[in-house]
């Protein structure tokens, strides 16, 4: 737990990434350390957090990344969208995001819960997949007292079984997530004030959404599902989402295909395309090109992919 000034002196004694001013040296973000132990492990604590791994540029994680604020204040750029991370602020980073830091203070400490993308599809974890239309136009959440002392010492569980080493820490380390998670849902709503009745379009679009993507890239097929005409059920989508619902069609193909890049490296780039539901390879191209700025070619060469 991070309440008290001993628990932050021990904390940073006990990272060897943490670098103290004293001492001069230079400051390297853990997961620029350790990515061979985030893919290994899956779900991986990080504390004393100081920045992003790219220090002033842009940033673009394969990985789910939670990151809970313990003081001071960074300013980012999500996507094009300026947000922060302070005391008590809880953000949720779904996958193939671009952050940037804008400014950050001195003071500035956090801690990373990285989990890495091959756990996404664990059956344990489809609270994950649940909460990302909530938490992708507003990733972060203010706590108050309770609910950060609370999430901090579920955090410590995730800790201890690392440190025990204990022979069922993934199973161990993914229920501490859901639960994790779960309590990051509750806090939400009460901020929000989203209760089921206020998001029930947006939740059943987003639903459907998740079974006929490869099939149906059109908002009227997800307009007549909830029985509403295209111009209503787009206004609906926007005001409880904050995005159009093309938007949400085009970023879900999206985040898809690039999860399929980068981590199929047996499947070609043909064999995505079908797999998505686009007529041939040079469709998906011009599609992905359209929404990306690049080429599927272009993105797998530069996961280092050949």
């Amino acid at each position: 737990m991070f309440g008290k000034k001993s628990d932050f002196a021990f904390c940073f004694k006990q990272n060897a990434y943490f670098c103290t001013m004293e001492k001069e040296q230079v400051y390297t973000h853990p997961m620029n350390l350790y990515p061979q132990r985030i893919s290994e492990e899956g779900i991986v604590v990080f504390d004393n957090v100081r920045g992003l791994p790219s220090g002033d540029e842009a940033f673009t994680s394969s990985d789910y990344v939670i990151c809970i604020g313990h003081r001071g204040r960074i300013e980012l750029m999500y996507d094009n969208i300026s947000d922060y991370s302070e005391q008590q602020t809880v953000g949720v980073i779904f996958p193939n995001h671009a952050l940037r830091m804008v400014s950050v203070t001195d003071d500035y400490l956090a801690t990373l819960i990285i989990v890495d993308s091959s756990v996404l599809n664990d059956p344990l974890l489809q609270i994950i997949k649940q909460m990302r239309y909530r938490y992708e136009p507003h990733p972060n959440v203010k706590l108050d007292k309770h609910e950060y002392r609370i999430i901090t010492h579920v955090v410590e569980g995730m800790r201890e079984i690392t440190r025990l080493n204990l022979p069922d820490r993934r199973v161990l380390m993914t229920r501490l997530l859901e639960f994790l998670l779960r309590l990051l849902g509750q806090y939400r709503k009460r901020k929000l004030n989203e209760t089921a009745a206020d998001k029930q379009v947006s939740a059943r679009f987003h639903n459907d959404l998740k079974l006929h993507f490869r099939e149906h890239r059109d908002v009227g097929f997800y307009a007549a599902q909830a029985c509403l005409s295209t111009k209503h059920f787009s206004t609906v989508v926007k005001q409880e989402t904050g995005h159009t619902a093309a938007y949400w069609i085009h970023h879900q193909v999206i985040v898809e295909a690039k999860m399929l890049l980068h981590i199929r490296h047996d499947l070609s780039v043909q064999a995505i395309a079908d797999l998505l539901g686009f007529e041939d390879q040079a469709t998906f191209s011009r599609y992905f090109r359209r929404e990306t700025g690049i080429s599927p070619t272009e993105l797998r060469k530069e996961f280092g992919i050949k």
